[in-house]
């Protein structure tokens, strides 16, 4: 107790550090990257990590498919993420490219890319009439700039913005395919 009042948590022993492991599981879903980088913030052995991690995907307990599949089922179902931003935090989480795309790929199929671009400017433009706001030509490259970074494709969005704005025809030559940053 001691330990943790200056900030350094107490090291784990093997058992020890498995049963937090459980814990931390039970709490809410890891990858592997995530839960390995939390044992090593308490680990008293750094090798016992390896065997832990291995011991918990046998038990079924640890998956990064299953990890992938609900993150990115639960952001495409909310509407709140496009395709290329749930993609790329699943790979900043460093799980497995082949497995983060399969993942992404399900979630989004059968979803209309620009319907969630409109349910997603409608939530964030709420009582505001977006076809005078995006008269402003700053305004409309905000809302790009902040369509792409919600992770939405450049053509689709330039679709949704058109329906609110002229001058969004002028936004085709950003159409690149990545995301801005």
């Amino acid at each position: 107790m001691i330990a943790m009042a200056f900030g350094q948590p107490k090291k784990l022993a093997a058992g020890e550090l498995k049963d937090y492991a459980v814990r931390l599981l039970a709490g809410r879903s890891l990858s592997v990257a995530d839960l390995k980088v939390k044992l090593r913030q308490r680990a008293a052995n750094q090798a016992d990590i390896d065997e832990i991690v291995l011991q918990l995907k046998e038990y079924g307990a640890l998956s990064d498919s299953r990890y992938a599949e609900h993150y990115a089922g639960v952001r495409a179902g909310g509407g709140a993420f496009g395709r290329q931003r749930v993609l790329s935090d699943l790979l900043r989480r460093k799980v497995a490219p082949k497995i983060a795309e399969k993942a992404v790929g399900d979630a989004f199929t059968g979803l209309d890319e620009s319907e969630m671009i409109q349910q997603w400017l409608a939530r964030k433009y709420r009582n505001q009439d977006l076809s005078t706001l995006l008269k402003d030509p700053a305004k409309l490259g905000s809302a790009y700039r902040r369509l792409r970074q919600a992770g939405f494709a450049s053509g689709p969005s330039i679709r949704v913005l058109k329906r609110f704005a002229s001058q969004a025809e002028q936004l085709e030559g950003l159409e690149d395919g990545e995301p801005a940053n």
